[in-house]
């Protein structure tokens, strides 16, 4: 049987539609049904079964799917062996993180591990939580950099590993000369009055500050939605709204706005995420050493900062 079909019918399991399984894959829709036919006749038994517009997989494909897991599982244990056998680290290693933590730890990371191992190229590529994790059992990727936000739960961890890297503190962003710019600490409740920037591009950060606002008993009065923080942080700065940022956002200086920490002290918990086969990969070994030292060099910032107290970004 065709690994790339046996890929394509996984995809199709996850994904549950023709569409977007090939939007995932990067296929026409026709283009995944051949492959799942294709492989059907090789295979001599019916593998999926149509439910109005989706599909399901009957119960020989659900069987395959099992041992296509298994499948990749080995090759990810194979090629681990066989990048253990070369003499020095090298290759390409593709590398998933969201906007905040690439800025302050992705960055970092591929520049030491350019110095120390010349023949490893770090493709990063820009992408939300959950995408990651997506891409991550897809095998489009090899590391993915998570958070709790993206349901990174138990239920599919069947793909992946998870390593705790760091916690992110949130802060309230305010324009420099507002009234609560002063203030040591802010809880969600004191904002129900204020406009909000918030950074649609990320839904899952998005709701969950949408939610915090709805627990202290108000709906968040957005008047941006914007296209990533450089936005968010020019309708602050310009007076016309507030936000509630990482604090990994704040490691860099942003002129004409003040940071607050919230209080209670609100956190996310920051993963990173592998295929339980590429533990032992030369690369993917680096990289998850390297990110764990950075990591610990930023929250030694991060508390060096909190003690001083909150103050311009």
């Amino acid at each position: 049987m065709d690994l790339i079909r046996l890929r394509t019918l996984r995809e199709l399991a996850r994904c549950g539609t023709m569409a977007a399984t090939a939007e995932f894959l990067h296929l026409t829709p026709s283009a995944v049904s051949q492959q799942v036919a294709q492989l059907e006749r090789e295979a001599d038994v019916a593998l999926i079964e149509r439910r109005g517009r989706g599909v399901a997989l009957t119960p020989a494909g659900t069987r395959l799917v099992a041992h296509v897991e298994r499948i990749l599982v080995i090759l990810d244990e194979a090629r681990s062996e066989l990048a253990q056998l070369r003499s020095e680290i090298a290759g390409e290693l593709r590398v998933a993180a969201f906007p905040s933590i690439a800025v302050a730890l992705v960055a970092p990371i591929v520049h030491n591990l350019r110095q120390a191992y010349p023949r490893l190229e770090v493709v990063v590529a820009d992408l939300e939580p959950q995408e990651s994790l997506s891409a991550l059992s897809a095998w489009q990727i090899d590391v993915a950099v998570v958070d709790d936000l993206a349901g990174a739960s138990k239920a599919r961890q069947e793909h992946y590993e998870l390593i705790p890297l760091t916690e992110d503190r949130l802060h309230v962003l305010l324009p420099t000369n507002h009234p609560l710019a002063s203030r040591t600490t802010l809880t969600i409740a004191d904002l129900q009055d204020e406009a909000w920037a918030l950074d649609s591009t990320n839904s899952s950060f998005g709701e969950f500050i949408a939610n915090l606002c709805r627990r202290s008993g108000f709906t968040p009065r957005i008047n941006a939605h914007c296209a990533g923080f450089e936005m968010v942080a020019a309708m602050v700065a310009s007076g016309n709204s507030i936000s509630v940022v990482s604090g990994l956002r704040l490691l860099r200086p942003v002129e004409g706005v003040t940071a607050v920490r919230l209080a209670p002290a609100i956190q996310r918990k920051i993963f990173l995420a592998y295929r339980k086969g590429a533990r032992a990969h030369p690369a993917v070994t680096v990289f998850l050493d390297e990110a764990i030292s950075t990591a610990g060099v930023l929250e030694g910032y991060q508390r060096e900062e909190g003690e001083n107290g909150s103050g311009q970004a």
